[in-house]
């Protein structure tokens, strides 16, 4: 009898893990852990930044030198909506120079999104609730606030691991943007996992020949970009200036939806007049809270800066 006894209280107990083990999140609990791992990417962080070319179709193709760079980025979480979470990064430089960086608005179950195609220009995609169905859509912006490419994917959540990932086409990264001519889009496969001390972001990226004929694989990178968690202190100066700043650039945000929201394709030269258009927006900011602008004048002034950028 104490035999019986034990094995049934030793099947009731794999009987629970096997449970445990198999229980499904319920969309409400699912929706609870993606909002939890995507707000877990703010942070004060030490970033490493490393690419490499690993292989290509051509034998003779010379491979590009690794890039490795690092620096500090503050994420600050600017909209935290059910649906909706938006992080504006910053590079902190010194005590006293401040970079707004790029920015990743997380959307869930969007519909709505532009695919690059090339020349830096940009076109609506066709998504039907069926393709998001479960999926958040990563949004990233350039320091500008222009697009720069927008991805979608699935939160996976398995054993307590949180990860993420999605392939699109962008843009030159900055990093070669200025010194490649040799291919013209990059094709980007990203996965993003949450770590003890941070976030990895890693990338199998294809640099990618686009012509009217079609698409010419020219190589293949690895890239790994390592956020590590270190003291606030370090982002004194930095938050100090998004503070003084952050109102002109909610404008800037809802100026370029506006924009984006209203046409099918879109096109973005980064010069005119001579100036790059991130120089000329930041210059602007500054002269915003200089004399105090209101919102209205904001968007005003944004709009007749933009004109020039914007290839109609």
């Amino acid at each position: 009898m104490k035999f019986l006894n034990l094995f049934l209280v030793l099947s009731g107990l794999i009987t629970l893990n096997a449970n445990a083990q198999t229980k499904v999140d319920s969309p409400e609990e699912k929706l609870e852990k993606d909002r939890k791992a995507i707000k877990s990417l703010a942070g004060f962080y030490e970033v490493n930044f490393n690419y490499g070319e690993v292989t290509a179709p051509d034998p003779n193709y010379k491979f590009s030198k690794p890039y490795e760079s690092h620096g500090n980025e503050w994420a600050e979480i600017i909209v935290d909506e059910p649906k909706r979470i938006v992080i504006q990064h910053m590079l902190a430089i010194n005590d006293t120079t401040v970079i707004k960086h790029w920015r990743q608005d997380w959307t869930y179950e969007d519909t709505n999104i532009m695919l690059y195609t090339e020349g830096n220009a940009w076109k609506k995609g066709n998504l039907t609730p069926a393709d998001v169905k479960g999926k958040w859509t990563q949004k990233v912006y350039q320091v500008d606030d222009s697009p720069r490419y927008q991805g979608y994917g699935t939160w996976s959540h398995v054993g307590g691991h949180d990860s993420w990932s999605s392939e699109t086409d962008s843009p030159l990264p900055r990093r070669e943007s200025t010194v490649r001519k040799d291919y013209n889009v990059l094709n980007r496969g990203s996965r993003i996992t949450i770590t003890k001390d941070g976030w990895m972001f890693e990338q199998d990226n294809k640099k990618i020949v686009r012509s009217a004929s079609g698409d010419k694989l020219l190589a293949v990178e690895k890239g790994y970009e390592e956020f590590t968690k270190i003291d606030p202190k370090t982002f004194a100066n930095a938050q100090k200036w998004w503070d003084s700043q952050k109102s002109y650039w909610a404008d800037v945000r809802g100026v370029w939806t506006d924009i984006i929201g209203s046409q099918n394709t879109f096109k973005v030269q980064t010069m005119a007049n001579g100036k790059l258009l991130y120089e000329t927006l930041f210059s602007l900011g500054d002269q915003s809270i200089k004399e105090k602008w209101s919102a209205n004048q904001n968007k005003e002034k944004i709009k007749t800066a933009l004109q020039p950028y914007l290839v109609k």
